[in-house]
């Protein structure tokens, strides 16, 4: 048996729901009919983000709610040039994203900048010209 390369579901541990929710929408992110008072559900192209309590999250997993503070793990949104990564954080600044830092040429080659979400999960707006991005928007690593 292989498991089968694919992330269906990204869950974040939040403080309240609502508040998220509404910033996720504020972003034109639509929440799913699926979601509930406690948990929101927003299909996004081939993956599902989820919204949930974080105590509620760590009590699922069997581990200890820590403090918050820098997991280890950032979101990214690719998009198709530095242009677009300057409009997307600014669209999210406006919707009430945390700048972390200005958009700007990486090391790597690229262009990007981060965000945070109210509850300070991370975001890189990203152009990464050895990423290209299909006409469905997905990142393509192998033809």
């Amino acid at each position: 048996m292989s498991l089968d390369p694919r992330i269906s579901l990204v869950t974040l541990g939040v403080e309240d729901v609502a508040r998220a929710t509404e910033f996720y929408e504020r972003l034109g992110w639509k929440k799913s009919s699926a979601s509930q008072d406690s948990v929101t559900f927003i299909q996004l192209k081939g993956t599902v983000l989820g919204l949930f309590s974080r105590e509620a999250l760590a009590h699922d997993a069997h581990v200890e709610n820590t403090p918050k503070g820098f997991s280890g793990i950032t979101l990214a949104h690719n998009v198709t040039s530095e242009r677009g990564v300057d409009a997307v954080f600014k669209f999210a600044l406006s919707c009430g994203a945390i700048e972390v830092k200005k958009p700007e040429k990486v090391f790597w080659g690229g262009y990007s900048g981060y965000f945070a979400d109210p509850d300070g999960h991370l975001w890189e707006i990203a152009y990464n010209p050895f990423f290209p991005l299909n006409a469905e928007g997905h990142v393509v690593l192998e033809a």
